[in-house]
């Protein structure tokens, strides 16, 4: 019995060290995402962006948190108070717990789930009830049009992110996130699943875009039309949850789908040099690269039409990934299944 409990308590703490060894650098690359974001953009823009808190801004996040620490939670009069406060965890803390089954190399993840893709498709989809929740408890007409907005577009491109997920798993075979990643070893960046799975490959990123309501799928913030949407109401530290959910999504979008579509921790191309360098390395600078993908789409289009955005959800994305799905399928009972595995 006194075995059976230093044992239990022994997979307790390793199970804690794994979570703070992912979490605290996830929240450190969340803060320096909105820095890169600002440089990025700036660049693209002929300006400078942060410059003067630190070396050429280097601390500026540092700045901007502990001015959100200090920053009043300024509750509506007529708002739900619970709700209102716990919205912000709502969104927040989903984005923390997908994490739980991403694989950072092989065997290393906070939890090895055989159903990981599973996993990460169920608690992805919860964050979207952090934003219904503040649309409505703030008691304001642009924070439910904000909460609306959302929820419609949530629908239109989780279908489509599930469809092109479900192409994944028929070329697998698995829902293990790390035997996905394995599936494409052996032949460098031609053999990783991004090349015969293309379409799925862009509509799910695409999807992600809209997923994390970035820009040009921000509608649900839309500060042009409705304010700032679904957390008009919020400040201090209840919209920095908001904020840091946001950009969590972004980190976690663009790692999922480096492991799903590009390969995870493999080197693009098979020589020794490339093969020394750690797999952890090739899984950050491929997940840095759809990170600037992200910033430069922001930068360079402008905000959809609400009705575009539904149209591009329903009418194009979800009947293409239907009909690759039926093409994936009759190409598996064929030779070509040699291709796409």
């Amino acid at each position: 019995m006194h075995d059976f409990q230093n044992t239990a308590w022994w997979a307790v703490l390793w199970s804690l060290i794994k979570i703070i060894i992912v979490v605290v650098p996830l929240l450190l690359g969340v803060a320096y995402l909105t820095l890169a974001e600002r440089k990025v953009i700036g660049y693209i823009q002929v300006r400078l962006g942060p410059n003067r808190v630190g070396f050429r801004g280097s601390l500026q996040p540092i700045a901007d948190a502990i001015k959100l620490m200090f920053k009043e939670v300024i509750i509506p009069t007529n708002a739900n108070r619970f709700l209102f406060l716990a919205a912000p965890v709502l969104a927040f803390v989903p984005a923390l717990l997908v994490w739980a089954a991403i694989p950072f190399g092989p065997g290393v993840a906070i939890s090895n789930m055989n159903a990981g893709l599973l996993y990460v498709l169920a608690i992805a989809g919860l964050g979207v009830y952090g934003i219904i929740v503040a649309g409505w408890a703030s008691n304001s007409k642009y924070a439910f049009l904000g909460a609306m907005r959302a929820a419609a577009q949530l629908v239109a491109y989780e279908i489509a992110m599930g469809f092109a997920l479900v192409g994944v798993l028929m070329v697998a075979q698995t829902l293990n996130l790390t035997k996905i990643v394995e599936a494409q070893a052996g032949g460098g960046f031609w053999s990783w699943y991004w090349l015969p799975l293309f379409p799925f490959f862009l509509v799910y990123f695409i999807s992600g875009i809209a997923e994390t309501n970035r820009a040009p799928f921000d509608v649900a913030e839309g500060e042009s039309e409705i304010v700032a949407g679904f957390h008009v109401e919020y400040s201090g530290m209840a919209f920095a949850l908001f904020f840091l959910a946001e950009y969590a999504n972004m980190i976690f979008v663009s790692l999922l789908t480096t492991v799903l579509f590009l390969g995870g921790w493999y080197a693009p191309i098979n020589t020794p040099l490339l093969i020394w360098i750690p797999g952890i390395v090739w899984l950050l600078l491929k997940t840095a690269f759809l990170l600037y993908v992200f910033l430069w789409i922001r930068a360079t289009f402008p905000r959809y039409r609400y009705d575009q955005i539904m149209r591009l959800g329903w009418k194009v994305f979800i009947p293409v990934t239907i009909a690759w799905i039926v093409v994936v399928g009759v190409a598996l009972e064929t030779p070509l299944r040699a291709i796409l595995r």
